[in-house]
């Protein structure tokens, strides 16, 4: 890849993420204190319009000079532009919880129509009435989890970028496509640009904007990447561990725990050590070292080894579970 094309892409999300940030001021799309807020003062939000819509443009330059699948640009383009605006959409009137499910749900129909109907009526390895709706439940359990995460300044994109470079390295080592490495790599870089402006203390937060699209497009390139046996399912259970822990065993301690487990709340383990330690740069920051120095190697290692990717996404999991836990829900209760 053209180290320029990415040099420009970085150069544009930094540029548009600082004109984004005086236009949200003057127009009030703004992030107030709350319940669940960890902040005091009102906050610019919405800026992962600028990464989103960067990535959906990156992509089709990925098209026209690799030859992207037209399934995978329709999933990633059409698909990411429609989780873009609307979750842009919710970060100014705020949609209402049924509402957004509908919409979720009607992403990730068209993810499954896009992409794996006709696979799935060909493969025949499972009914179609058990495969369709868990792909479903998986898209919509994407969209939201990645939301999940972005509670501290800096943790969602700083997780989307690890994730990304991570899996473009996998994909290198193996010989994967150039194509998808391009589109991970290019994702990158535009939330390198945003993350500037988000990295504690942050001055402009990625609001739904940001999270519905990562949390989409990323659910997408995992469904596409391991049917078409280019990364395993545990290789992205190893990229995501900590992600992946955090949302599960937060969401389970508060069906337990909680009577309305389902409503909006700031019981992550993050968020509490945030409020504990009184900084999100700590959090946020053990969390990125958390990545690199046990996550990255795992990940290598499968990539190389794969004899052994099932082992090092526990071994990836694992810590953060125990973390999570410790930390969670029942630290909250108490």
């Amino acid at each position: 890849m053209d180290f320029l094309i990415v040099f420009l892409f970085f150069v544009a999300s930094t540029a548009f993420s600082l004109i984004y940030k005086k236009i949200a001021t003057d127009l009030n799309i703004l992030s107030v204190k709350n319940h669940r807020s960890l902040h005091d003062f009102p906050t610019p939000s919405g800026g992962g319009i600028v990464f989103s819509l960067l990535s959906i443009l990156a992509i089709l330059l990925i098209f026209w000079n690799w030859q992207l699948t037209e399934e995978l640009l329709l999933a990633l383009v059409v698909g990411g532009f429609a989780a873009t605006l609307f979750g842009f959409v919710d970060d100014i009137i705020n949609i209402r919880t049924k509402v957004k499910l509908i919409i979720q749900f009607s992403l990730a129909c068209w993810v499954v129509s896009c992409l794996y109907f006709g696979e799935l009526l060909s493969l025949g390895l499972t009914p179609l009435y058990v495969t369709i709706p868990i792909l479903l439940l998986f898209m919509v359990w994407m969209m939201n989890a990645y939301n999940f995460v972005d509670g501290v300044d800096g943790m969602a994109a700083s997780g989307a970028i690890f994730i990304c470079l991570a899996l473009a390295l996998t994909l290198f080592l193996t010989d994967g496509p150039i194509d998808i490495i391009a589109i991970f790599i290019l994702m990158a870089f535009t939330i390198i640009g945003f993350i500037l402006f988000n990295w504690p203390p942050a001055t402009i937060f990625m609001g739904d904007a940001g999270s519905v699209f990562l949390g989409y497009s990323l659910g997408v390139l995992l469904l596409f990447t391991v049917l078409n046996n280019d990364i395993s399912i545990w290789i992205w259970l190893t990229v995501f561990g900590y992600f992946f822990a955090d949302t599960m065993v937060t969401q389970i301690i508060r069906v337990v725990l909680v009577k309305k487990w389902y409503l909006a709340h700031r019981s992550h383990a993050y968020q509490n050590l945030a409020r504990i330690t009184e900084s999100h740069l700590k959090v946020t920051s053990g969390v990125v070292l958390y990545n690199i120095i046990w996550i990255l190697p795992l990940t290598i290692l499968s990539a190389l080894q794969p004899e052994m990717e099932i082992l090092a996404a526990i071994l990836a999991i694992t810590p953060a579970v125990v973390f999570s836990y410790k930390y969670g829900p029942v630290l909250s209760s108490s």
